[in-house]
């Protein structure tokens, strides 16, 4: 079923005796006629019209239309969800930035997709662990404390180092705290700031993240992994279960074998770990605490991990589909036509904490969710930062606020003792709002099934766009004029502004973006 483009063709259309007639014994048309006449004598069908080789165009009757007004707000806030993953235990891997400098807007995006996906997942029954990959080891750690001890020494940035008014602050707070630092050996001096400075900056990691609306249940230290030889002990299963081979001094993964493109250095010549060791050790280790799916969220950068996973995945005994990969494409700001690719405070990148001043954290989050994590965006400040309809944020958002002010002046009148009657709306623009509103579980279905929130984004934006005309032509007047008493039509229009206020809301929250009352 689906509606169709032009309304003229009906509430809705299939293409259901085209698929089946054949398998019925009979030609497509033959078969659309039986259901045509079938459907025409059920309740709360007003038609049901054959067209072209075996389409069927139906319309509803206009009382049965009351049904989705009803159910809806029969359900509230539940309207939309669905127990289609209930029981399925998924664990959410995003952001998972280094902490070597603030999120910059690749991460930024994944913060708010990340969120979204999470609610998302969760409306429909799933039992969501969102969780935080902590990059708190390697050679990048190493560069990042060597750029506190350069800045607290007032020496220039080491050439790998990191730069920004950042490396200073964070040194500075450092030396406040331990005002020997500067002084101590310089084995000691490096795990100070490497210890503190980790800590320091990941603590404004989060709290930049919280302020965002977005946080995690669980934040997982990849150091922890090679602490506890967690990472040993996996390479040499792997060992053992024979996908792993040497090769050049080397320690290969066969992971080929499992579709992957190529195999991959495990352990290296000089026997420590390549990257993909802390990989295999981290995915047995979200396997062991009985997750059914792990979805990766990952960088543009990233692609060759969609193989790399599943193979591991594979050589751990695993189902490759237990994994999944997103990739998310790049994002870029602009401001007056140009690109802002500067940061006052990280130097060399933009970050959430420049998106959100730019133009505030509803605006940051709706604009990197309305388009599809596989297409790069660009994100004009001068649109989001607009107080009128061409800003897409705004235009939602200003549709809720118009709801809430009508429910709250329909107050002064006596609509408790009036009854509905639904049959009475008859306009298009009546029925247009009423069946985008009962459109709305199967966008999230299959907004969840896909993983990708932007449908909700954009369906929001298709049912502010039946809203606004409603409520702006006189001929659909949902309050009396003058000593004008209530009637049933008010009464029936009443309850479906109440249904538009509960699903423009649902649907915010399924953002994470507010719901204002008046704007």
């Amino acid at each position: 079923m689906e509606r169709p483009r032009n309304p003229e063709h009906g509430d809705y259309a299939t293409n259901l005796a085209m698929q089946v007639g054949k398998k019925a014994g009979l030609n497509p048309r033959d078969f659309a006629n039986l259901l045509a006449e079938a459907l025409s004598a059920a309740e709360g069908i007003e038609s049901a019209e054959v067209a072209g080789p075996g389409f069927l165009n139906i319309r509803l009757a206009k009382a049965a239309q009351g049904a989705i007004i009803t159910r809806i707000l029969a359900a509230g806030e539940s309207f939309g969800t669905a127990d289609t993953l209930a029981g399925t235990k998924i664990n959410l891997e995003f952001v998972s930035a280094n902490p070597t400098g603030p999120v910059h807007l690749g991460g930024t995006r994944w913060a708010a997709v990340g969120d979204a996906l999470g609610r998302i997942l969760a409306a429909q029954g799933a039992q969501v662990t969102r969780e935080y990959y902590f990059n708190d080891h390697g050679a990048q750690i190493d560069r990042f404390a060597k750029s506190l001890v350069a800045a607290a020494l007032g020496e220039p940035t080491p050439e790998d180092g990191y730069a920004g008014a950042y490396i200073g602050e964070i040194a500075a707070t450092i030396v406040a705290a331990h005002p020997t630092a500067v002084e101590l050996p310089a084995e000691q001096r490096h795990e100070l700031f490497r210890r503190e400075g980790v800590e320091l900056m990941f603590a404004q990691i989060k709290q930049s993240l919280h302020d965002f609306g977005t946080d995690f249940d669980v934040y997982f230290n990849e150091s922890s992994l090679f602490e506890s030889g967690a990472v040993d002990a996996a390479l040499e299963r792997m060992k053992s279960s024979g996908n792993l081979y040497e090769k050049d001094g080397a320690w290969w993964i066969n992971s080929t074998e499992f579709g992957d493109d190529k195999d991959r250095v495990v352990i290296k010549s000089d026997g420590k770990s390549a990257y993909i060791g802390g990989d295999i050790a981290y995915l047995e280790n979200k396997l062991s605490r009985g997750f059914d799916l792990c979805i990766y969220m990952l960088g543009a950068d990233h692609h060759g991990y969609i193989g790399r996973l599943k193979a591991v995945a594979s050589t751990l005994g695993e189902n490759p589909d237990v994994v999944e990969v997103l990739i998310g494409q790049m994002v870029n700001l602009l401001k007056d036509g140009a690109a802002v690719k500067m940061s006052k405070r990280a130097g060399t990148v933009v970050t959430l904490e420049d998106l959100v001043d730019a133009i505030g954290v509803d605006a940051a989050r709706y604009s990197l969710m309305r388009s599809s994590v596989n297409t790069s965006i660009d994100i004009d400040i001068n649109l989001w930062t607009k107080q009128d309809s061409v800003n897409p944020v705004y235009y939602v958002q200003y549709a809720h606020a118009r709801t809430c002010r009508i429910i709250d002046n329909a107050k002064a009148f006596d609509f408790d003792s009036v009854t509905p009657d639904f049959g009475l709306m008859s306009a298009e623009r009546e029925g247009e709002l009423i069946r985008t509103l009962g459109e709305y579980p199967r966008v999230v279905a299959t907004a969840a099934e896909m993983r990708e929130p932007h449908r909700v984004v954009r369906y929001l934006e298709e049912l502010a766009g039946a809203y606004h005309p409603f409520q702006s032509d006189d001929d659909m007047r949902v309050l009396p004029k003058g000593d004008e008493p209530v009637s049933p039509r008010h009464a029936a229009r009443l309850e479906l502004v109440k249904a538009a206020n509960q699903v423009l809301a649902n649907g915010l929250g399924l953002l994470g973006v507010s719901a204002p009352e008046r704007m």
